[in-house]
């Protein structure tokens, strides 16, 4: 298929080191989700733990985006600008996007975390979580990128809960975003029959959220929201397909 990337063994531990990098940085970050705390202090850690790996921020090379991650909360999905303004508090769920450029390689990770004590938020994050790991287990050779799709639909269904339709993970490697586009649901789209081969990396993302599956694009021009104002969650990681079965990078 033209525009899958197979990446050389060179070029995977190239991307395994940049991975390890990346884990660091988004734990460091994830420690930081408290109460009280600015997105723009989320920004300002990752911009600096970012310089310090050797690296570059990978959104920084997306055309018009001027910051090092995306920050969302609670009914923010996807592409939250992460400003001084947006202030989190106890019962937030706060998602927290970030990429490395090292080594000419790109890796892409997400985590959404719960401010404080919530039981029914607790679950809805329990379910996403689990999504992308059964995801992860469906990233092996012979199988078919619509295989990830799949269970990220039914993981998230039998939850309770809505998989966005309008956004979908990708391939990542010299550029932040390849080919395929791995969504969270299927459709029998040609890409779902892409068969997954040794050397392929992929950003798995599983995007969903309570009560419906419309998105809006805020008056900013990047955030992307709920359409119902409910709680939205997005866990990422980057994942290289090997002969030995799904290696994570970003853990």
């Amino acid at each position: 298929m033209s525009g899958v990337k197979i990446k050389s063994t060179r070029d995977i531990l190239i991307m395994k080191e940049g991975g390890r990098k990346l884990a660091k940085i988004k734990n460091a970050l994830a420690e930081e989700v408290k109460d009280g705390v600015k997105a723009s202090d989320i920004e300002a850690l990752a911009t600096e733990l970012i310089a310090k790996s050797g690296g570059q921020p990978s959104f920084k090379m997306v055309p018009g985006y001027s910051w090092s991650t995306c920050v969302n909360v609670n009914d923010g999905l996807v592409h939250g600008i992460p400003t001084k303004n947006i202030v989190f508090k106890k019962g937030d769920i706060v998602s927290v996007d970030v990429g490395l450029f090292y080594g000419g390689f790109h890796t892409d990770t997400s985590i959404s975390l719960l401010i404080g004590k919530d039981n029914f938020k607790e679950k809805f994050l329990s379910v996403g979580k689990h999504a992308l790991r059964k995801a992860i287990q469906q990233a092996k050779a012979g199988r078919k990128i619509g295989d990830i799709s799949r269970v990220i639909e039914k993981t998230i269904e039998k939850g309770g809960y809505y998989p966005i339709r309008a956004l979908v993970g990708h391939g990542v490697g010299r550029e932040l975003h390849e080919y395929p586009p791995i969504a969270c649901f299927t459709t029998g789209a040609r890409e779902e029959l892409i068969k997954i081969e040794n050397g392929f990396v992929l950003a798995i993302e599983v995007m969903y959220a309570d009560g419906g599956q419309d998105v809006v694009l805020d008056e900013d021009g990047w955030t992307i929201r709920t359409k119902n104002g409910k709680i939205s969650a997005l866990f990422e990681e980057t994942v290289a397909v090997t002969p030995r079965g799904p290696l994570v990078l970003t853990v």
